[in-house]
């Protein structure tokens, strides 16, 4: 068996989506030593699954060309069309001009799915209940897990109850002959988390392992998520933030965007309590969603989620 984290972010992730006109990186790991930290936590393969971007991948494969334990990873931000349905798709394995096409089709998840079947590329939708809010009927959103071809069903950011709902579901799915895989990782927007949460599966090379996923043959383990990792995270973001107003980071800020940066710095310390606050407020809501499903699912699917909704209440 191998072990990858297959979800975890590096500098070429994009900008942070709050507070945006920080301009503040989604994530400030580089990419080798995100390689590094995985191998050193145990990882046979490693992987980078940055936002709509495989530039994380592309550097530490031209830092280590002759590696045979890094493979490509992407998390392709989707849409379901006509809704505010985000829907995160993560591919691994596929090449640059893949990458280029399912870029251009993002706009519609059902056309990025059918890229990636049609190419007999590995596929999972990551975090599945982190988005959704009933945007569309919970019966055409589990459809759609089911031909995605897998789903993550252990994420280091998430709550155990979110994780236990997706594992939970896609063996039910596996039951009802449908092909569900599943996947984890890390979710690590630092170097904390990395390799803390992994996919192992059957495998002697990665392109072994990759096919074992294909196949079904993923195991998620390592940690679950709480609101204290996710504070843990989102302050460590904060904290390169700082570092690269003061040009200890790659990321490079004008003058003015450094002293808007530092000044709103300085006029928020008296607030710092919120992040943490937030995240506590976010998971404490997603668990409250996660038994609403659990409870809409019940009546159809295998009686283990009527014991994991009994769990989670």
């Amino acid at each position: 068996m191998l072990r990858a984290d297959l979800h975890v972010h590096s500098c070429h992730s994009g900008l942070t989506g709050n507070l945006a006109f920080l301009r503040s990186l989604d994530c400030y790991s580089e990419p080798d030593a995100v390689y590094r930290q995985a191998r050193a936590r145990g990882m046979d393969l490693v992987t980078i699954t940055d936002h709509d971007s495989i530039d994380g991948v592309l550097e530490l494969l031209s830092c280590r060309p002759d590696a045979t334990d890094v493979f490509m990873g992407e998390e392709i931000s989707c849409w379901w069309p006509g809704t505010s349905l985000e829907v995160h798709v993560a591919a691994y394995g596929h090449t640059e001009s893949d990458h280029r096409e399912l870029q251009r089709l993002r706009t519609n998840v059902h056309d990025v799915l059918a890229y990636l079947r049609a190419q007999r590329i590995l596929a999972a939708v990551n975090h599945p209940f982190h988005f959704y809010r009933g945007q569309v009927p919970l019966d055409q959103y589990v459809q759609l897990l089911t031909t995605a071809g897998g789903v993550e069903a252990r994420n280091g950011a998430m709550l155990r109850a979110q994780n236990e709902l997706t594992a939970t579901l896609a063996a039910s799915l596996r039951a009802e002959g449908s092909r569900c895989g599943m996947v984890a990782g890390s979710d690590s927007h630092t170097l904390r988390r990395v390799g803390l949460t992994w996919t192992a599966a059957a495998g002697t090379t990665r392109e072994a392992f990759l096919a074992s996923l294909r196949d079904g043959g993923g195991e998620p383990g390592g940690r679950h998520g709480t609101w204290v990792s996710l504070s843990a995270d989102v302050y460590g973001v904060v904290a390169h933030y700082w570092a690269s107003l003061a040009g200890l980071t790659r990321q490079r800020h004008s003058v003015s965007r450094r002293a808007l940066g530092l000044g709103f710095s300085l006029l928020s310390l008296p607030f710092q309590f919120t992040p943490a606050f937030v995240a506590a407020a976010q998971q404490s809501s997603e668990a409250a969603h996660c038994r609403e499903y659990a409870r809409a699912l019940v009546g159809d699917r295998a009686p283990a989620l009527g014991a994991m909704e009994g769990e989670q209440a």
